[in-house]
C-alpha cells in the first residue's frame, strides 16, 4: 500500500484488523490502496463535534460518517447520559429522528440499538421528520435526550448525527465536551454494547413513535399563530402561497400546520416534494441561495403567488420570497426576515394586549442589528448570544429558570427562527406559517413584506448585511484557516473601507459572559461591522459584513467597500 503518515498508517490498520468491521467496508479502504491522499483525508483524525455534533462525507474511515463512527458516537453519548443519569429516577430514554439523506434510516436505527445495548429506551421516528419536531418530542415525551441524523443543507454526500439535551436543546460546549470524552474512551468497535432489533423491540427498548406525535407537534406548532382570528375569518383563504420543501421533510408538517391555520392556496412544487437524498432538481437544498427557488418562482408566476416558501431538508431552517408589486420575485435574506417576523410578533402582541413587560428577543452576535432595533421599539429586552441555535436555547432555558424574561422570539440570520416556547431549535415549520400569517396581514391593509420593509428601513434605517465565505477543505484547509484567524487576531486592521477600527471583539477570551469561541468581530466607526468565524459543520471560514446608511443606496455602497477590503486581505 501507498506511503501513509504514521498516523493514518495506525489508524487504517486497527479498521482493517478489528474484527467488529464487516468486510465490505474493509474491501472499501483496501480498493483505496493506491490514493494515499483519501486514505489520509479518510482517517487524519476522528470526525470531530462542531457546532452541529457529527457532520461529515459518507464512506468508511474515522473522519467519515458510517455505521462504525455513529456507533461509536452513540456509545459515548450512551455512557454520559447514565453517568449524568444516575442519580435521577426513572429509566433513561432517547428520542431519535432523521431526515432524507442517504443512510439517514440506517444510522438512526444504529444508533436506537447502541442506546438499547446500553439499557436506555430508544424512541425512534419510522421515517424522516423535521429536527424541530425531535426538539419538541425531547421536552414532550420528557426524554433524557435527543438524536437526528441530518446534514442539514449540505450537499448530498454529506450526513451527520446531532445530540440534545433533556431541555431539547443541541449539547452547549461543557456537555459536549462531556460526551467528546466519553467516545475518546471507545477505543474499539468490538466494545460497543447493542442488541439487534428483535432483541430491542422485545424488551421494550426500541418503541416506535407515529402520528400521534406529528398531530401533537403540529397543534403545538399552529397554536403560536399570533391573529388566529383574523386568520380563520379569511385572510389566510386570500394569501397565494408556493412551497417547496427541496426534497426534504418538511412537506407534510409545513402543509399540516398551514392547513390548521386556515390557508387553502398551498401550491406544492411537485418536481422537489418528495424525499431525495440527492437533491436532483437544485446544486444545493439550501433556501438561503436563490437558484433553490427557481422552480418555485416559475410555479409562482403560473399561480400568481404572493409569497414562496423553502425549508432545507431537516426544515429547521426557512427561506421566503416576495412577489414585490412590480409582479417580479424578491427573496428576502434571513435578517430580513427575521426583523419583519420580529415586527409582526410583536406587533400583533402589542396590538392584541398579549405583550409581556418582561418580554425579551434572542439573536446572535453575527444577526443584523435591525431586528433588535426593532424589538427594543416595541419595549423587549434584546440578547446576543454565540452563533448557533443551542445558544438561544440555552438563553431559553436561563429565561424559564430564573422567570426574570419571557422568550418572545429568537433567531440568527442564516436562516433560523422560533417563536413559542415548545422546542430549542430553530423551526421552519413555525417560520413558514408566521410568514405567511404576516404576509396575509398586511395583504389586507394592501401591502407586499417588500414594502413593509422598506417602512421598517424608512423608520430604522437601511441596514444591510452580508455573509461571504472561503471554503478550506481537508487537512491543508484547517491549517490555513487557523493561520487566517491568527493573522487577523494578531495583526488587527486599523481602518477598514474608511472608517477607523474602533474596537475589536475577541470572543475566544470569552466576552460578555459567553463561551469562549473562534470567533473576531470587528466594529467601525461609522457603526458599521464585520466578524471572522470558522464554520463549526463546514470546511469553510464565514465573514459577516453589516452597515447601517441613510438611504438604500448608501448603504449598499458602503456595503461593498467593506467586503471588497476585507475579502482582498483574506484572499491574498
Amino acid at each position: 500500500m501507498a506511503e501513509l503518515s504514521a498516523n493514518v498508517r495506525e489508524r487504517l490498520d486497527s479498521w482493517l484488523q478489528d474484527p467488529a468491521i464487516d468486510d465490505a467496508t474493509k474491501q472499501e479502504l483496501k480498493q483505496l490502496e493506491n490514493n494515499p491522499v483519501e486514505l489520509e483525508d479518510r482517517f487524519y483524525r476522528d470526525l470531530e463535534f462542531g457546532t452541529g455534533g457529527l457532520r461529515g462525507v459518507i464512506g468508511a474511515g474515522s473522519n467519515r460518517m458510517n455505521r462504525y463512527t455513529v456507533a461509536r458516537a452513540t456509545q459515548g453519548f450512551a455512557e454520559y447520559i447514565l453517568q449524568a443519569h444516575g442519580q435521577q429516577d426513572g429509566k433513561p430514554s432517547v428520542v431519535i429522528a432523521h431526515d432524507c439523506r442517504h443512510f439517514s434510516p440506517e444510522f438512526a436505527l444504529e444508533a436506537a440499538l447502541v442506546l438499547a445495548g446500553n439499557g436506555i429506551a430508544a424512541k425512534l421516528f419510522p421515517s424522516l421528520r423535521p429536527t424541530p419536531q425531535l426538539s419538541y418530542a425531547v421536552r414532550e415525551l420528557a426524554a433524557t435526550g435527543g438524536i437526528v441524523v441530518t446534514a442539514s443543507h449540505n450537499p448530498p454526500e454529506y450526513n451527520g448525527y446531532k445530540v440534545y439535551n433533556a431541555f431539547g436543546g443541541q449539547l452547549v460546549p461543557d456537555e459536549a465536551e462531556q460526551v467528546i470524552a466519553h467516545i475518546r474512551e471507545v477505543t474499539s468497535f468490538g466494545g460497543i454494547k447493542r442488541l439487534s432489533r428483535e432483541e430491542a423491540e422485545q424488551q421494550g427498548m426500541l418503541v416506535w413513535l407515529g402520528e400521534a406525535e406529528d398531530e401533537a407537534f403540529a397543534e403545538t406548532v399552529a397554536a403560536t399563530s399570533v391573529n388566529r382570528e383574523l386568520m380563520a375569518a379569511g385572510a389566510a383563504k386570500d394569501l397565494v402561497v408556493v412551497f417547496t420543501p427541496l426534497h426534504g421533510t418538511g412537506n407534510l408538517p409545513v402543509r399540516r400546520v398551514l392547513d390548521k391555520i386556515g390557508f387553502t392556496q398551498v401550491h406544492i412544487v411537485k418536481e422537489q416534494e418528495l424525499p431525495d437524498g440527492n437533491f436532483s432538481t437544485v446544486k444545493s437544498p439550501n433556501p438561503e441561495e436563490r437558484e433553490a427557488f427557481t422552480m418555485a418562482i416559475e410555479l409562482g408566476k403560473q399561480v400568481g403567488a404572493d409569497i414562496l416558501i423553502g425549508t432545507d431538508p431537516d426544515a429547521d431552517r426557512m427561506g421566503a420570497v416576495v412577489r414585490a408589486a412590480n409582479g417580479e420575485y424578491e427573496i428576502l435574506t434571513g435578517n430580513q426576515s427575521g426583523a419583519i417576523l420580529v415586527h409582526y410578533v410583536l406587533g400583533q402582541l402589542k396590538e392584541a394586549g398579549k405583550f409581556p413587560e418582561n418580554g425579551a428577543v434572542v439573536k446572535t452576535i453575527v444577526t443584523s442589528e435591525m431586528g433588535a432595533t426593532i424589538a427594543r421599539h416595541y419595549g423587549a429586552a434584546v440578547f446576543n448570544t454565540l452563533t448557533g441555535f443551542k445558544y438561544i436555547g440555552e438563553k431559553m432555558n436561563q429565561f424559564d429558570e430564573t422567570g426574570e424574561y419571557t422568550y418572545l422570539f429568537g433567531y440568527e440570520e442564516s436562516y433560523g427562527y422560533l417563536a413559542g416556547n415548545y422546542a430549542r431549535d430553530k423551526d421552519a415549520i413555525v417560520a413558514a406559517s408566521l410568514i405567511c400569517e404576516a404576509a396575509a396581514y398586511y395583504k389586507r391593509q394592501g401591502k407586499t413584506l417588500i414594502d413593509v420593509l422598506e417602512e421598517l428601513y424608512t423608520q430604522f434605517g437601511y441596514y444591510r448585511e452580508s455573509l461571504a465565505s472561503r471554503t478550506l477543505k481537508g487537512k491543508d484547509g484547517v491549517a490555513k484557516i487557523g493561520a487566517l484567524m491568527e493573522d487577523f487576531r494578531s495583526n488587527p486592521p486599523q481602518q477598514i473601507a474608511g472608517s477607523e477600527v474602533k474596537q475589536v471583539l475577541d470572543y475566544s477570551l470569552g466576552l460578555d459572559g459567553l463561551p469562549r469561541e473562534n470567533v473576531l468581530k470587528f466594529m467601525l466607526a461609522d457603526g458599521s461591522w464585520f466578524c471572522l468565524r470558522p464554520s463549526g459543520t463546514e470546511p469553510k471560514i464565514k465573514c459577516y459584513f453589516a452597515v447601517c446608511g441613510e438611504s438604500n443606496e448608501d448603504a449598499k455602497a458602503s456595503l461593498k467597500r467593506l467586503e471588497d477590503e476585507v475579502l482582498a486581505r483574506i484572499d491574498a
